[in-house]
């Protein structure tokens, strides 16, 4: 298939910061695309540039063969982009939200009030159709936000970290929605800073930092990048840890992966068989172990490892 975006050296500068330093991207027509990122690697000013929001200062997008720039309005027909946080009105109800947008896209009173019907039905909102939004909870609201996204159908659409402060229970539901939105044919470009999220959705991921795609590919990628195993141990006290890091890099050389947590080590091993030789150092120089496994490495050791800080912590829940 062809390809839904496209872009090439994209450089978008504000003041003293460089946004973005060189962005190339390539995301198939069809696939859900997840872009990940610290805070301020510049994730947001991609999406904002591909949605005609910014013209960068160099380089070239394309979306659906249409250039950014040169023809803004052709994009913005064929795109929706749902932000960071609701947007919708909050003294309407849901159903009046609905309709609204729906009017403003042109369609007939008849037409927009048919499909408000249509989704709130399909995401769980029909009961609640007739409330105040300000009434609804974190979840809810995120729905309602993605279904005005979709009164006009796009052919494309930005999520700009959907999730951002959901409760689990909203997550998957957010989660379901967009399976189902990229099953239905309609290209998903969704930046997050939950690891969990992107490797449940997307196909392809790549991951931006301070303005340059560092890495990119499927899941399985760039897990591979950093290993094919990865050796997993928790101590029994963060005390032995500089003790424990000798040792493993006794054994294994260069491997340590970075990690937040003070209890806790992770390793690349070239083979799975180095695992035994690391746990004998450990136990023969009485370095206490509470857990000790060895598996693929996670997301989140990827990340860390590509950009040398974890992801962001996962925003408080939102409370009905």
């Amino acid at each position: 298939m062809s390809d839904a975006i496209e872009t090439s050296g994209l450089v978008k500068s504000f003041r003293d910061t460089r946004a973005l330093d060189g962005v190339d991207l390539r995301i198939r027509q069809g696939s859900v695309f997840g872009l990940l990122g610290p805070n301020g690697a510049g994730k947001t000013t991609t999406i904002r540039i591909l949605a005609t929001l910014l013209q960068p200062d160099a380089g070239t997008a394309t979306v659906l063969g249409h250039d950014v720039m040169r023809e803004a309005r052709v994009v913005r027909q064929k795109v929706s982009l749902t932000g960071q946080y609701a947007s919708v009105d909050e003294d309407l109800t849901g159903h009046e939200n609905l309709i609204l947008m729906g009017r403003l896209l042109g369609l007939s009173w008849r037409a927009a009030r048919q499909r408000s019907s249509e989704l709130l039905e399909a995401f769980g909102l029909a009961e609640a159709a007739g409330r105040q939004v300000q009434t609804f909870s974190g979840g809810m609201r995120r729905r309602i936000d993605i279904a005005a996204s979709l009164v006009a159908i796009p052919e494309i659409l930005f999520l700009d970290e959907p999730t951002t402060g959901l409760d689990p229970r909203s997550r998957n539901q957010v989660w379901e929605l967009v399976r189902r939105i990229a099953a239905e044919g309609t290209t998903v470009l969704l930046t997050t800073q939950n690891l969990d999220e992107a490797d449940r959705l997307a196909e392809r991921l790549a991951v931006i930092d301070h303005g340059r795609v560092i890495a990119e590919g499927t899941s399985r990628d760039l897990k591979a990048s950093v290993g094919s195993s990865a050796l997993h141990v928790r101590l029994a006290s963060a005390d032995q840890r500089a003790r424990a890091e000798e040792l493993v890099a006794r054994v294994l050389g260069d491997g340590l992966l970075p990690a937040t947590d003070p209890t806790s080590l992770t390793a690349r091993l070239a083979n799975p068989a180095q695992a035994a030789a690391v746990l004998t150092a450990l136990t023969s120089d009485s370095v206490d172990v509470a857990e000790f496994s060895v598996g693929n490495p996670s997301l989140d050791e990827v990340f860390f490892a590509l950009t040398g800080r974890p992801a962001e912590p996962a925003s408080a829940e939102v409370k009905p």
